[in-house]
């Protein structure tokens, strides 16, 4: 694997405070200005959101990696992510991330370990180390 890797997105204004966000071989997202802010729009991603959900994405699929490199097998995993905008002395600001994935595991013997991935997770996830937002993760280990 290289030392260096590039992405590559475009966006292309549609009409109001929209858009088309597109990266080659990937499907075509509309995003736009949030609701909360004049001219949003309800029910489109916008910024905030996509800025929460690359550091949700990217704990999910560090902790997966992780997962697979110490053969651990779990049921299920999903979470919930919340990204807090505040308004601060230079404008508005993604001041914090809180995370909070779930997996569900079959034996209750293996808590620790998952909780030991979650930290990893935490401390290896390349997107959240690279933003100034605070990040946290409160992980559920559930046992069915």
């Amino acid at each position: 694997m290289s030392d260096t890797h590039i992405y590559t997105t475009s966006v292309e204004w549609t009409k109001q405070k929209r858009g088309a966000l597109s990266s080659a071989s990937l499907p075509t997202l509309e995003v736009a200005t949030p609701p909360n802010f004049p001219g949003g729009h309800e029910g489109i991603w916008s910024p905030e959101h996509l800025f929460t959900a690359a550091a949700e994405v990217c704990l999910m699929t560090t902790f997966l990696s992780l997962a697979e490199k110490a053969k651990f097998a779990f049921r299920s995993y999903k979470s919930e992510a919340e990204g807090k905008l505040d308004k601060v002395e230079k404008g508005f600001l993604m001041t914090k991330i809180h995370i909070r994935p779930t997996v569900v595991i079959a034996e209750e013997s293996r808590r620790e370990e998952v909780m030991k991935l979650f930290e990893k997770a935490e401390k290896y996830c390349l997107i959240s180390n690279s933003m100034r937002t605070e990040v946290t993760v409160e992980p559920l280990v559930l046992v069915k």
